[in-house]
């Protein structure tokens, strides 16, 4: 039973809202990328966890803290006996282990060992569990679950789980007979009461307003290449259609998130959207989608 759902974390979107609208440097790039493409895994695996049979509680995106450290879990399954902490890895290519370090084999480029932060996760979560006065057995490990990644020179004692692994890993899990009680309820919504919105280990570009492009980018191709045609916004670029409504409605979500101290106006966004929808429209669909506070030119939406 899914408890706690997935979503995008506030660094990725905050990234994916600012790619458009700036120059990022080549690393800000690459962690981008990498957001991204965590993201994606971390949803393929989700789906796989549907064919889960037996009583299980699926937990995801935890961020915890203990002891003044946060600690991030990608899935948490909990079973009658056994708490599987999963970290979700969607590499894609050839890699190779050294010295406990992770090479790519084609870039020579060399990346976190996962292992160090799964044992991380695994430590502080077991004193989060003896603070909480809870006895379970618990499994880390990490999974990669992209089919084009393969991994050399690997000791088979790591708690990884292979591209090839992952459906035999899966049907164990479903072989394992699992019935939850209260006990294990409680706990659960103890874990996901303790879940904390904001990772001070997130580190963004640094971004004024000015510096922004302002305007509307199509959703395809990300090129500020739309004109409105009646109630669409055609990409000149890609030819790509979208309702005008829902891109200044994604407009908001931009806006507010980069910007959460700037109050929603018709003024701020028809700015943002550098005029290419006009006033009188947006201000029909803010307050459409949104409730109005004020009066006059001291209206605001939230």
């Amino acid at each position: 039973m899914l408890l706690k759902e997935r979503f995008e974390s506030d660094e990725l979107l905050a990234m994916r809202y600012l790619n458009p609208r700036m120059e990022l440097t080549e690393k800000e790039k690459f962690q981008y990328i990498n957001l991204e493409k965590g993201y994606e895994g971390e949803v393929k695996f989700d789906l796989l966890l549907k064919d889960l049979q037996e009583d299980r509680y699926i937990i995801n995106d935890l961020l915890l803290e203990v002891n003044n450290s946060q600690f991030q879990i990608d899935t948490l399954i909990l079973s009658q006996g056994v708490i599987h902490l999963l970290d979700i890895k969607y590499f894609k290519g050839d890699y190779y282990l050294k010295s406990d370090k992770l090479f790519s084999v084609t870039t020579g480029r060399e990346y976190k060992n996962p292992v160090i932060q799964l044992k991380r996760s695994e430590t502080l979560f077991r004193q989060l569990l003896q603070n909480l006065k809870q006895n379970y057995l618990v499994d880390a490990s990490v999974i990669f679950n992209h089919p084009e990644f393969t991994l050399y020179q690997a000791p088979m004692d790591l708690p990884f789980i292979l591209p090839t692994q992952v459906n035999r890993f899966l049907e164990e899990l479903n072989k394992t007979p699992s019935t939850l009680n209260n006990g294990h309820q409680k706990l659960a919504q103890k874990l996901i009461s303790l879940h904390q919105t904001k990772n001070r280990y997130t580190v963004l570009p640094e971004y004024h307003y000015d510096q922004l492009q302002k305007g509307i980018y199509c959703s395809g191709c990300k090129a500020f290449s739309i004109e409105v045609e009646g109630r669409l916004g055609i990409c000149k670029a890609c030819g790509h259609k979208e309702l005008i409504e829902n891109t200044v409605i994604q407009s908001v979500r931009e806006f507010k998130h980069l910007f959460p101290d700037r109050q929603i106006t018709t003024k701020a966004i028809h700015e943002w959207c550098k005029a290419i929808v006009s006033k009188r429209r947006i201000r029909r669909i803010l307050e459409k989608n949104y409730k109005k506070t004020g009066v006059h030119q001291w209206t605001y939406y939230e």
